[in-house]
C-alpha cells in the first residue's frame, strides 16, 4: 500500500440474489473520447447540480494532482478553474443536497495531512474554499458521505500517527461534531455506502489500530456493529456505492494485506453476499466510484494495482 489513511433490504432476497449473480451482471469497460490521466486515491462523487460525475486530484505515481474532471456518461472533460484545492491524494467528497454543492475534505499532499474544506458549485463549475469556525482534524483517508438528511458527514481518517474516531456534519458554512452514543472504531480508508430507501448507511473495513474487520450501519442517529454471517476479506481503500438497479450497496476491490482485490460484494441490509459478474475490472485499491442516475449505471474510475496507478473507466450493468 502506498498511503496510510482513501440498502435497500431486498423484499425478495433470494430472487434478487439470483438475478445479481446471474450472467447478465457485468462490469463493462468503456472507452470515452477523453479521460483523466492515471491516478489512484482520487476523490469522486455524483454532482446532482450539474448532473455529472466529478473527479478531483489523486496520485499519479510520481506526484500529487489537483485537476478537476467531469463525466457526462459519454466522455470525461477537464474543467480548468482559476481557483482549486491544492494538489492532494486520499481526500474524499460528497454532495450536499441542502446547499447543492459538493463538499471536499482532507487528504495528503506528500508532507502533511490536510484539514481544509472546499466547495464545488456544479452550476458555475467553480471551487471555493470554505472558512468554517470548527473543523475535523486534518486527516488523510476520511470517510465523507451524504447522510440520510441530505447533508454531508465526515468520520475518521488518519492524522499522522493516530486514527480518528470522531464524526462531524457540514452545516453549509461550518462543521459540527456529532456525538452518537456509539461510533465505529477509529479508522481510515473505509468503504461507505448509503441506501436512502431503507435509510441505512453501511461502513466496512479500512485501516485502524483496533480491528477494522467489521461492518457498521447507521440510521441517522445510532451506529450498530453488525454480525453478518458472511463478509469480505478485510480491505482498505475499497469502493462502495448504492446501486438502485440492484437495490443494494455494492462494494468493489480494495487492498488486503498488500494484495489488491477485484471482488464485487452486495450488502443486503444484514449480510454481505459475493456477486459474480461475467466480467470485472482488474484488482485495485483507491478507485473512485459513483452512481450516475442519468446514465443509470455505477461508474468506477482509476485506482492502483501493486502501486501502479490506472486510468480506466468501468460501468456496472445488470
Amino acid at each position: 500500500m502506498l498511503f496510510f489513511g482513501t440498502c435497500y433490504l431486498l423484499p425478495m432476497l433470494l430472487a434478487a440474489s439470483a438475478a445479481a449473480a446471474g450472467p447478465s451482471l457485468s462490469w463493462t469497460q468503456v472507452f470515452p473520447a477523453a479521460s483523466p490521466t492515471v491516478r489512484s486515491y482520487l476523490a469522486m462523487t455524483y454532482d446532482d447540480a450539474s448532473k455529472k460525475v466529478i473527479v478531483f486530484g489523486g496520485f499519479n505515481g510520481t506526484g500529487y494532482l489537483n485537476d478537476t474532471w467531469t463525466f457526462d456518461g459519454t466522455t470525461w472533460t477537464k474543467v480548468d478553474t482559476s481557483v482549486a484545492p491544492s494538489a492532494r491524494t486520499n481526500a474524499q467528497m460528497a454532495y450536499d443536497h441542502r446547499t447543492r454543492k459538493v463538499v471536499l475534505f482532507g487528504g495528503y499532499d506528500g508532507r502533511n495531512d490536510l484539514g481544509d474544506t472546499w466547495l464545488w458549485d456544479g452550476t458555475t463549475s467553480t471551487w471555493a474554499q470554505a472558512e468554517p469556525i470548527h473543523s475535523p482534524e486534518a486527516v488523510t483517508g476520511p470517510m465523507v458521505f451524504t447522510d440520510l438528511n441530505g447533508r454531508v458527514d465526515e468520520f475518521g481518517g488518519f492524522a499522522g500517527n493516530l486514527y480518528e474516531g470522531a464524526m462531524w456534519q457540514w452545516s453549509g458554512s461550518d462543521w459540527r461534531e456529532l456525538h452518537a452514543a456509539m461510533l465505529p472504531y477509529a479508522r481510515s480508508s473505509s468503504a461507505v455506502g448509503v441506501n436512502y430507501q431503507t435509510k441505512q448507511i453501511v461502513l466496512f473495513g479500512g485501516l485502524g489500530d483496533v480491528n477494522p474487520t467489521n461492518t457498521w450501519t447507521y440510521n441517522g442517529m445510532t451506529w450498530t456493529m453488525e454480525s453478518p454471517a458472511t463478509q469480505p476479506l478485510l480491505v482498505y481503500a475499497s469502493s462502495a456505492v448504492f446501486d438502485p438497479n440492484l437495490n443494494t450497496v455494492i462494494l468493489f476491490g480494495g487492498g488486503s494485506g498488500g494484495i489488491d482485490q477485484n471482488t464485487t460484494w452486495s450488502w443486503t441490509g444484514s449480510n454481505w453476499e459475493q456477486l459474480f459478474p461475467a466480467q470485472s475490472p482488474g484488482p485495485r485499491e483507491g478507485a473512485g466510484i459513483a452512481y450516475d442516475p442519468d446514465l443509470g449505471h455505477t461508474i468506477i474510475f482509476g485506482g492502483q494495482n501493486r502501486e501502479v496507478p490506472m486510468g480506466d473507466t468501468w460501468e456496472l450493468a445488470p
